[in-house]
């Protein structure tokens, strides 16, 4: 089910209910009330709105972890809030630190 690239970026296809086939980009995990949940960006140029946070809890059957589904509104924006919490709070440190000079230029 992964698939890690040559920068380091962990990639998933997932499946739903009629076959179709989704890429996702693994963004970031955290544990919250005893459960591990991870966020994903879609990689497809396709999809309507390609900066859309998808969440997963991620459960363990037969030994394998699966993704599943987090049908409960509540706990969904619970841990929708969490993700945003922990991204913000790295951009603001990231600001903060001034590493922005360590980062190294793009090339053409």
């Amino acid at each position: 089910m992964d698939n890690e690239n040559e920068f380091g970026s962990t990639f998933v296809v997932i499946s739903d209910e009629e076959g179709n086939e989704y890429e996702l980009e693994l963004i970031d995990e955290l544990e919250a009330e005893g459960k591990l949940y991870r966020s994903f960006l879609p990689v497809s140029e396709e999809d309507e709105d390609p900066y859309d946070l998808i969440l997963f809890r991620v459960v363990e059957e037969d030994g394998e972890e699966v993704l599943e589904i987090i049908e409960d509104d509540e706990e969904m924006e619970r841990i929708y809030a969490l993700f945003m919490d922990r991204l913000f709070d790295e951009e603001a440190e990231f600001e903060e630190d001034g590493e922005e000079d360590d980062i190294p230029p793009l090339k053409s």
